[in-house]
């Protein structure tokens, strides 16, 4: 059992105050341990140590935090596989997964964020003028369950080397990485109030948090409703807000690729994760008359895919990561039924030898999906994946824009050239051009109902630095 009782406030582990609550293992839907919840006095210490913290971290030199991230990085290797266990257990990724993709994501953005400090430039000359990028302040940061240790380490590691002080409210579904990352930065040295972790729930931690007059900024990845409502909350003390929200993004597979290969690489790639990832092609775009070919395509790639326990070699997908979501997933998959999109495999019957009791969904492919349909509008977060068609390529760059989202999406084609050129007319933040793969050091973000701001790389330290004009100081 997985018992959490302290928070982490002032660079000591302290004793919460407040309610538990329940945790879950999704694998089996049993009662894995209880979390304490944070209370609003817990947050403002929090906020009040790293508020005190920040003027002396602020002014440490680029060497001092070059330093620590090392030190943070010798000891996250030390805890590597705490950490994959810990995400597998809280979220029921697949072992394999959790080695291979989850864990090594933290240690990717740390690594990441240390070579950017070694030449980022903090000062620009403009004459005898400068222009200098100082720490924004104080940062509250709230991250979801679907890539725990990614999206601390996205947000923390480029908040520290810009000598950002900062509060953390991870998940409440996946607390124990972040306990597990709290500990590996006390062990690192981090200075006293410069990260501090509260656990709790948004409707009270997170929503304090956004309000709190002496944060002077929010980052937040999660859904678009909880974006507006941080958006809304920090409005008041008009903080800045960083927002990496949710998506929809669409998969155009032009009609002169290689469809058996493309679309089986596509089809698995997009159920990785169990398809909870905001950034995952969901909409996959073939012309009309390869429709059936494409769904036959998909389907026999996603058989492939065991379901099943985590803690299986064989496993590619495990459980949906908690029960709410388990059932948002199931609802919308019968939505795509009733109103009318053609289901090619899985469905609403659990997975062949899956174990009781647990979050499991079959890999689910929908064809002759519409762009009016549900399960063409909706974040879904599962893995479903639904095929549109369209006549030709500018109606396919049409259904691809038509969505309040605009994180990422893709386009593949023969001809390099033909692909560039449709790449540039989607409105998203991110595209994958012929099967690429992200890049850490590329900016990670959307357009619209997608999020403000970037992360990852030079892009993502951005967020957290304050421009200042110093006119007649170079002269």
């Amino acid at each position: 059992m997985r018992t959490i009782t302290q928070h982490y406030i002032d660079g000591t582990f302290v004793n919460g105050a407040g309610d538990t609550r329940d945790l879950f293992d999704p694998a089996t839907g049993e009662k894995s341990g209880t979390m304490i919840c944070g209370t609003t006095g817990e947050l403002d210490q929090a906020v009040q140590a790293a508020r005190k913290a920040f003027p002396a971290f602020a002014q440490t030199s680029r060497e001092e935090r070059m330093a620590l991230l090392d030190r943070i990085i010798g000891e996250y290797q030390n805890r590597f596989m705490d950490m994959a266990e810990a995400i597998r257990l809280e979220m029921g990724a697949p072992k394999g997964w959790a080695e291979k993709a989850q864990a090594p994501s933290g240690m990717a953005h740390l690594i990441t964020a240390r070579g950017v400090l070694e030449t980022f430039e903090f000062e620009t000359q403009h004459g005898g003028n400068l222009v200098a990028r100082e720490p924004v302040g104080v940062v509250g940061m709230i991250t979801p369950w679907n890539w725990p240790i990614n999206q601390i380490t996205c947000k923390v590691a480029p908040a520290l080397a810009t000598g950002c002080t900062m509060v953390l409210k991870p998940s409440e579904i996946t607390p124990t990485s972040a306990l597990i990352f709290a500990e590996i930065l006390d062990k690192a040295g981090v200075p006293a109030g410069v990260f501090n972790l509260v656990f709790g729930e948004g409707p009270v931690v997170g929503e304090a948090m956004s309000a709190h007059p002496d944060i002077d900024m929010m980052s937040l990845t999660g859904s678009t409703r909880a974006g507006a409502a941080v958006s809304r909350n920090a409005a008041g003390s008009i903080k800045r807000v960083a927002l990496e929200l949710g998506g929809k993004s669409a998969n155009i597979i032009l009609d002169d690729v290689d469809l058996a290969t493309v679309v089986a690489r596509d089809a698995v790639g997009m159920m990785m994760n169990t398809g909870q990832s905001c950034n995952a092609l969901t909409r996959m775009l073939v012309p009309h008359n390869k429709m059936d070919e494409a769904a036959g395509i998909a389907a026999a790639a996603v058989a492939q895919l065991k379901v099943g326990n985590p803690l299986d070699d064989d496993v590619r997908i495990g459980p949906i990561a908690h029960k709410a979501q388990f059932e948002k997933v199931r609802s919308l998959i019968q939505q795509g039924i009733d109103e009318g999109a053609r289901l090619v495999c899985g469905g609403l019957e659990p997975p062949s030898g899956a174990p009781e009791g647990g979050y499991y969904v079959q890999p689910t492919v929908f064809s002759h999906v519409t762009p009016d349909m549900t399960i063409a509008r909706e974040e879904i977060f599962g893995p479903v994946l639904a095929i549109i068609g369209y006549a030709d390529e500018d109606e396919a760059v049409r259904i691809a824009n038509d969505t309040v989202y605009g994180l990422s999406g893709a386009v593949n084609s023969g001809d390099p050239e033909r692909a560039k050129r449709v790449a540039r007319q989607l409105r998203t933040g991110m595209v994958l051009i012929n099967g690429a793969s992200l890049d850490f050091t590329m900016p990670f973000g959307g357009y619209k109902q997608s999020g403000l701001g970037r992360e990852w790389g030079a892009h993502g330290f951005e967020d957290y630095l304050e421009v200042k004009s110093l006119a007649g100081f170079a002269a």
